[in-house]
């Protein structure tokens, strides 16, 4: 048979369509053709295919060989083609039975020696076959564990082409030996570990149970940090398809080895402040990848020395915090991911640090402080629900051997006041406070009329914005649920205003 056929998955984003790869040899001038809009990674794939094929003992076809990958309007990236490729051509030469690989996808990298390496985004690529009706997938040996997180694709993983040609040949199946258990791993951060601050945790808490983004500022050393880190141990877990979708983008991105597969435990992602918009958002000049923004997805993005981040690298933001997703156009088209986090950003009140309390070690003048803070820019902030301002610890925090509540016990809690909003919200197309839209905050979702008279009052003196105003509402409901209260009052909305300004709500 001088045509080979072999199915192959190719990544948009996050997610996969199904490629056929057809190789067909034929008599004439030695040569090899690859079609269907190959980048640089696949056309080098023909050395790469050429040597494993040779140094396995597998003949290499001296004839003309045309190599087509279809859809052919659909560019192709990256190496995960190669044993497809080396498959078809071996099917193509006779060398093994095209029937021993119908209904099957067929994923790696091969190194020259005929090893199998691993290659990025398998599990979206098969969540993709499982879709297609497809039932079984041959992967490398590196992306096992991955693959077999897919419960309605079985996958058999290989190490070499060796290994391979013998399964499909004898059908002996490869020794993996002890399977390792699935684990999630002891987190060693707990809000515990932070002393006193009582505003700070308080905010954090209101924060998780709303879906709110924050904003602390504080003098270097207050503990903004480990706040912000701790954040996501007082999160909900995630949902068994929700931590599925974080795989899938931490597959693509190839940050498996940072995180436990499957992990229930929302993802915390701390770029530093020099990062690029490009690093931020997503992006790449050949293959296109996620971003910090997309890796927080389901969890916490946190940027710490926020106002010392480029300019346009924070608004780049502003998208994202709105919709929920990313969209990266390239010439090679545009490709969608999840971008659905909270965010938390952490600034020093100066650019010294020490303007804090009486603020006699401050050595910023008033022109500079103003000028420090306005990096951030006023459409961001107004998309910032809660301001808190961290202080320095005293020293009865600090000496005393009484630790502050667990993460579990503030989990609890949110867990259960978010119970109450799912309930609440049963029938709409949202879960969060944060999400309420502001013509159902004035019609569906109004607060009493005392919490309403207080807002209003500060409209009329010019205290608060018009978006401000839907900030506190939505902030108000949060300490409703968190409160038992069936209906935010005037405590509710005083403790959201104060909160929103940046005022110690206790």
């Amino acid at each position: 048979m001088s045509l080979g056929r072999i199915k192959s998955v190719a990544l948009l984003g996050i997610r996969g369509v199904i490629v056929d790869i057809e190789v067909d040899i034929s008599d004439g001038l030695p040569g090899y053709s690859l079609l269907g809009l190959p980048d640089t990674a696949l056309q080098e794939s023909r050395e790469r295919v050429r040597s494993a094929l040779l140094n396995t003992g597998a003949p290499w076809p001296n004839k003309r060989t045309t190599v087509s990958l279809s859809p052919a309007w659909l560019h192709k990236s990256g190496s995960g083609f190669d044993l497809p490729i080396a498959l078809g051509l071996l099917v193509a030469q006779g060398v093994i039975p095209q029937e021993r690989l119908a209904g099957q996808v067929v994923m790696g990298e091969l190194a020259l020696d005929g090893a199998i390496r691993s290659v990025r985004g398998v599990l979206p690529a098969l969540l993709a076959a499982q879709e297609e009706g497809i039932v079984s997938a041959l992967v490398p040996i590196a992306n096992r564990l991955e693959a077999l997180s897919v419960d309605r694709v079985k996958s058999i993983a290989f190490a070499d082409l060796s290994q391979l040609m013998s399964y499909i040949h004898d059908g002996l199946l490869p020794d993996y030996g002890e399977a390792p258990e699935p684990q999630e791993g002891k987190n060693l951060l707990d809000l515990s570990e932070v002393s006193g601050q009582r505003g700070a945790r308080d905010a954090l808490e209101v924060s998780a149970i709303g879906g709110h983004h924050l904003l602390l500022i504080g003098p270097p050393g207050t503990g903004k940090t480990m706040l912000a880190e701790r954040l996501p141990t007082i999160l909900p877990p995630l949902t068994q398809s929700a931590a599925l979708e974080v795989a899938a983008v931490h597959s693509v991105a190839e940050r498996g080895v940072e995180r436990p597969l499957l992990s229930l435990l929302p993802p915390f992602v701390a770029p530093h402040h020099t990062t690029t918009a490009t690093a931020m958002i997503g992006g790449g000049a050949h293959t296109i990848k996620p971003g910090a923004c997309s890796l927080a997805h389901g969890g916490v993005l946190f940027i710490d020395e926020a106002p010392e981040c480029s300019p346009g690298v924070l608004d780049a933001l502003r998208q994202p915090l709105e919709s929920a997703n990313v969209s990266i156009s390239r010439v090679t088209g545009t490709v969608h991911f999840p971008a659905n986090f909270l965010l938390v950003l952490a600034a020093n009140p100066c650019p010294c640090g020490r303007f804090t309390g009486k603020g006699r070690g401050c050595t910023c003048s008033s022109l500079q402080i103003r000028r420090y803070l306005q990096r951030l820019s006023g459409p961001l902030l107004d998309r910032i629900d809660i301001r808190s301002f961290v202080e320095a610890p005293s020293r009865l925090d600090l000496a005393s051997n009484e630790p502050g509540e667990s993460s579990e016990v503030v989990r609890t809690r949110v867990i259960s006041a978010r119970g109450i909003a799912e309930e609440r919200f049963k029938k709409e197309p949202w879960s969060l406070n944060s999400k309420i839209p502001a013509s159902q905050l004035r019609e569906r979702y109004r607060v009493r009329k005392d919490g309403s008279a207080f807002l209003h009052a500060e409209l009329d003196h010019e205290r608060l914005s018009a978006r401000g105003y839907h900030k506190v509402l939505r902030l108000a409901w949060s300490f409703a649920d968190r409160n038992g209260t069936t209906t935010p009052g005037l405590n509710e909305v005083e403790a959201a205003y104060q909160l929103r300004r940046g005022i110690d709500p206790a």
